[in-house]
């Protein structure tokens, strides 16, 4: 079903794993999808071409997060390659996906370690969605994706589930700033989901059995099944949902 049909989506860190499958589903749904990146191109041209295989429509924007110019320059690409098609500079679907991993318990983590993390997960995105709401028109989504390790302890990456917290928080808090606008903003929290950043923890069948174990259903969480979800957020069904956080965990530790 053409549900995002006319409406356009810019999801981050979307070369890869969860991104890639947000960026596919949303283009299946009809939306025009913005495939931001950070630095590997191969990765993000594959995404561009399996949405070009599934009959949508994509391209690609280049931008590090995480440093003083990543926010404006990943705008400045974006509204160009938007003019390039005809297009003005408003859209309708933020996907916040971008982010980075680092395990560490508490005795471990360094202060490079803790600035790195709470720059691309937590302050690049404060000042993304910020930068958006110049061009996103009323009535849209922002969509964020945070962590079941909010919800479960997980120490072996303290820092990591903190920066998920502060963007659940600010899920909450920007919710009620943008209701007037009609703009919901939700978080979707995945467990461990079969991409490259799970892929050290599951690195033998044995490891990999134990993260299924997680979930009531035995098995690892797959890009599609968040996709989905995100993609019932990025649509009209979900207008009367906001400052939620969704658990997308396949029911880890209930």
């Amino acid at each position: 079903m053409d549900t995002l049909g006319g409406k356009t989506a810019l999801v981050t860190g979307a070369s890869r794993g969860i991104g890639r499958g947000i960026a596919r589903r949303l283009a299946q749904k009809g939306a025009l999808v913005a495939v931001h990146y950070g630095g590997n191109e191969a990765a993000a041209r594959e995404t561009l071409d399996l949405i070009d295989r599934d009959g949508g429509r994509a391209f690609a924007v280049r931008a590090e997060l995480g440093v003083s110019d990543g926010v404006e320059g990943l705008y400045a690409q974006f509204e160009g390659e938007l003019a390039e098609r005809g297009e003005g500079p408003e859209f309708d679907i933020l996907v916040n996906n971008a982010g980075i991993s680092g395990s560490a318990r508490i005795h471990e983590v360094t202060p490079e370690l803790f600035d790195r993390l709470f720059a691309v997960n937590t302050r690049s995105l404060v000042f993304l969605v910020q930068r958006a709401l110049k061009n996103l028109r009323d009535g849209g989504r922002i969509i964020n994706v945070s962590s079941a390790a909010t919800r479960i302890a997980y120490p072996e990456s303290v820092v990591y589930s903190m920066t998920k917290g502060a963007l659940n928080t600010f899920t909450l808090a920007l919710a009620k700033e943008l209701g007037e606008r009609g703009i919901t903003v939700n978080a979707v929290s995945p467990g461990f989901v079969e991409t490259d950043m799970n892929a050290a923890r599951r690195a033998t069948p044995e490891a990999e059995a134990r993260l299924a174990a997680w979930s009531v259903f035995n098995r690892l969480g797959r890009p599609t099944d968040i996709a989905d979800i995100v993609a019932f957020l990025a649509s009209d069904a979900s207008r009367w949902i906001t400052g939620q956080c969704i658990d997308a965990s396949g029911g880890s530790h209930l």
